[in-house]
């Protein structure tokens, strides 16, 4: 079977755009499809200011969340990145392979490091290197392919990079993974600004639909989302981007054609309506689920500690064989 691996980062409440974008083709097609590895990317929410009790309290609610959306740890196994002591390992060589001149190019980069300095903040070294975490999260595996959003194909594209050049200096040891992006709603957009990604860590949450939030949350939240000049339900994502980016989401939720869907409303009005009641039937189960796991937390760890325990035994011979291949001595 193909090898797969995709992660979350918890440096927020989990969002629709993190389910219909990644997690739902996780549960319902990945996780029975190859020997799939999903992983709260812990590591990573440290590279910007943090609170340590918040990134500990998102990565337990993440964890939650993916149980509660379908993953089966019997099927895949869901494990919490900083568990496994392999992905800091190769994180290394992987940064020892890599160009400074990679690094700077990350598009997240670029934009985050003027978010910290206009804040007055400094910018973390691990903000410029973590993609180099991120190859080592997907190298360790030997994965085949990564299921991300659209915004992410960057990253997995630099991983492809580093281990064709680790392959060819040093000897092959790693497999060549490629990024697979769902065919709809790859990339939700904010409701209050549709040209901007739903992310989970923006400050102004008016424009995001949380998947924890309650069903009134999520119906405001759609009703009031911005649209455009015009009263023509078209699916235009450079000229109406709103009213797309509506038509994407009611299209991934109800398994219909964005563009097909717009011929069917005549008022932005209806279009919001129906968008709102898919999305929460669409979270529903999610919520009622998470629930009952937040009562269980033993049940939660339980998984998590099984998860690691497999991960670790699939990527220790890969990352020990890196060592050995670029240099290091091995462990008496």
């Amino acid at each position: 079977m193909k090898r797969i691996f995709s992660g979350v980062k918890p440096t927020g409440h989990l969002t629709l755009g993190n389910y219909l974008g990644a997690v739902r083709r996780w549960v319902e097609v990945d996780q029975h499809q190859a020997d799939a590895l999903f992983s709260v990317v812990d590591l990573h929410a440290l590279t910007v200011e943090h609170d340590p009790a918040r990134v500990r309290r998102l990565s337990r609610q993440a964890a939650t969340l993916l149980l509660a959306a379908g993953l089966d740890p019997e099927r895949c196994t869901v494990f919490v990145q900083s568990h496994v002591d392999e992905h800091a390992r190769l994180s290394y060589l992987m940064e020892c392979v890599a160009t400074d001149g990679e690094m700077r190019r990350m598009i997240q980069y670029k934009e985050k490091s003027v978010r910290a300095r206009e804040s007055g903040q400094g910018v973390r070294l691990s903000l410029l290197t973590y993609p180099a975490l991120m190859a080592a999260d997907i190298l360790a595996y030997g994965t085949d392919e990564v299921p991300v959003g659209e915004d992410q194909t960057q990253h997995v594209e630099l991983a492809r990079d580093l281990a064709v050049r680790f392959n060819h200096r040093y000897g092959h040891v790693f497999t060549v993974p490629k990024a697979t992006n769902p065919v709809v709603a790859a990339r939700v957009m904010d409701l209050q600004d549709p040209v901007s990604k739903m992310g989970k860590s923006h400050e102004n949450g008016a424009g995001i639909v949380y998947l924890l939030d309650d069903a009134d949350t999520v119906r405001r939240k759609i009703m009031r989302a911005v649209t455009d000049s015009g009263r023509e339900v078209v699916y235009d994502r450079e000229a109406a981007p709103g009213v797309a980016n509506l038509l994407d989401v009611l299209a991934a939720a109800t398994g219909g054609n964005p563009i097909g869907l717009a011929g069917v409303y005549e008022s932005y009005g209806s279009l919001k309506k129906d968008t709102a009641e898919a999305v929460v039937e669409l979270l529903r189960p999610v919520r009622e689920r998470h629930a009952e796991l937040a009562a269980d937390p033993g049940q939660v760890d339980k998984v998590l500690r099984e998860g690691a325990e497999r991960a670790r035994g699939m990527a220790r011979p890969l990352v020990d064989r890196a060592y050995r291949a670029i240099g290091l001595l091995p462990a008496v």
